[in-house]
């Protein structure tokens, strides 16, 4: 049990907020220690590994969600769905909620996902025995550590063995230890089916018949078939969400209907202490920010971004609480640059590696198998004198090139779009904006209604800007992507053209 003298780390205010940090000290002094792991599972999504580690107590998870506003006095529904799946009504009282009003409130405003509560549910079901039958079958890929069934599932779902969309490796396990939770992981399917709108719009039309042949018909009595009716179109309407269910498994698109498309970040430098200018970059930054506005997503453009204010803007992305119920992240740079590296305002050189690696799985856990794409607008190679309408990205040129694959983190599901290949130059005009990131934006306006997916989409963009060349046909630029993506990535249709 929790210590009732322990105090929480928040600073002093009001009287009503002291209240309110009291009744959380309640909270946590009643909670024991298999809570805390269950909550700090339930946060999973919300809350970094790094931070989840930290956490001792109950009392330090409501800290991280007070400082990260996901909790207050004045909305502690969060709180309370979380005292409601660990089994602790009780509690409640203390948040003025009760078991009805959470559950009432639950299908609107629940934030922990349905994959997150199949694996608290089938937590709870597996006993110490089936757990070590289970860490016997898979003692090749466990470490030989102690562990609970939360923390053995943690630990799958960390390595990329289990995800919302991959339940294979969970589902065998089951089968073969605990055959009666494999229908907890089919309902699941079932739910998770349900909320997911179908991907594709039936525009058959239905078939009528000529005209004159409604005479031919009086004989006949319909009734049947319309009692029937019901119950036909039920089966259609079910067969028809299977099919669209396993045509998503099988061809492997990851997922864009969640609440929200996602956040889109774009670093616009135009201004340095000493380095030239970069006339054209607003002309980027804003096509971006009309594109991905027109694809769902939030966007935000930061202009003249010192390192001390980009790493402000990564800490808080990384933290972001969105992304949790966001599909897809994407991270713009528009800047000087040089091999595997871009440029701050204030003129320091920030490893593409540094930008891409907080939004890790283990960093980010809240991204954790959701696409994130990286696009950088600067050159990688030798500065050149260009004609008064080209400029070029580079500076202070370097003659060894480091693999772009060393730039984006060594997992899943990254994509890192260069302007340029390592070692060479990126153009811009002052007047029009980039090559590279006018021709995305171009491609995505014009293929994402056609429903090409971002690497046929990438692949005619390096097809458009290698047939670009300056007036004199001297310089030339071919765009360069990396990436470790496990899916096909289709941004659904907007309802409206740009």
């Amino acid at each position: 049990m929790a210590s009732q003298c322990r105090s929480l780390s928040f600073s002093s205010d009001d009287n009503g907020q002291s209240k309110f940090r009291g009744k959380l000290l309640t909270i946590d002094s009643k909670l024991g220690s298999q809570d805390v792991e269950a909550l700090k599972f339930l946060c999973r999504d919300c809350i970094s590994h790094k931070e989840l580690e930290k956490a001792s107590s109950a009392s330090d998870i409501f800290d991280h969600l007070l400082a990260e506003e996901q909790l207050s006095e004045e909305d502690s529904f969060f709180l309370a769905e979380l005292l409601y799946l660990i089994k602790q009504k009780s509690l409640l009282r203390y948040l003025n909620q009760t078991k009805e009003q959470v559950e009432s409130l639950l299908p609107t405003r629940g934030r922990v996902s349905l994959f997150r509560k199949l694996l608290y549910e089938l937590s709870e079901s597996i006993s110490s025995d089936n757990l070590k039958n289970m860490i016997f079958l898979q003692r090749d890929s466990i470490p030989k550590i102690q562990m609970t069934s939360l923390s053995f599932l943690a630990y799958l779902e960390r390595q990329g063995q289990i995800d919302e969309d991959n339940l294979k490796l969970l589902e065998d396990l089951c089968r073969r230890v605990v055959p009666n939770l494999v229908r907890k992981i089919e309902k699941y399917k079932r739910e998770k089916a349900s909320q997911a709108p179908p991907t594709r719009v039936v525009d058959k039309e239905l078939v009528s018949l000529p005209q004159g042949e409604e005479e031919t018909f009086p004989c006949y009595n319909v009734e049947p078939l319309l009692e029937a009716l019901p119950i036909v179109l039920s089966v259609l309407v079910c067969t028809y969400l299977e099919v669209e269910l396993l045509d998503h498994m099988e061809t492997g698109v990851y997922r864009m209907n969640r609440k929200h498309r996602g956040h889109c970040v774009v670093v616009n430098n135009h201004t340095f202490t000493s380095m030239n200018d970069r006339p054209g970059t607003d002309k980027d930054a804003e096509h971006l920010k009309h594109v991905f506005e027109w694809l769902g997503f939030s966007v935000c453009v930061y202009d003249n971004v010192t390192k001390g204010r980009l790493d402000e803007v990564l800490q808080e992305y990384k933290c972001h609480p969105g992304h949790a119920d966001g599909d897809c992240f994407v991270f713009c740079v528009l800047s000087h640059g040089k091999y595997g590296a871009v440029y701050s305002s204030d003129e320091i050189l920030v490893p593409i590696q540094e930008i891409t690696s907080h939004f890790t799985a283990q960093k980010c856990p809240s991204l954790a198998h959701k696409p994130k794409l990286f696009f950088i607008q600067a050159c990688q190679g030798e500065e050149i004198q260009p004609p008064v309408y080209i400029e070029a990205d580079a500076v202070n040129p370097e003659h060894v090139a480091p693999s772009l694959q060393k730039s984006i983190p060594n997992e899943a599901d990254f994509l890192l779009g260069l302007a340029t290949v390592p070692g060479y130059l990126a153009l811009r005009h002052v007047v029009d904006g980039s090559w590279y990131i006018q021709s995305l934006c171009h491609h995505l306006r014009s293929l994402v209604p056609r429903n090409e997916d971002i690497l046929s989409i990438l692949t005619a963009v390096n097809h458009d800007v290698s047939q670009k060349a300056d007036s004199k046909g001297k310089w030339k630029q071919m765009p360069q992507p990396a990436f470790t993506l496990r899916k096909k990535l289709v941004f659904p249709v907007p309802p409206e053209r740009l």
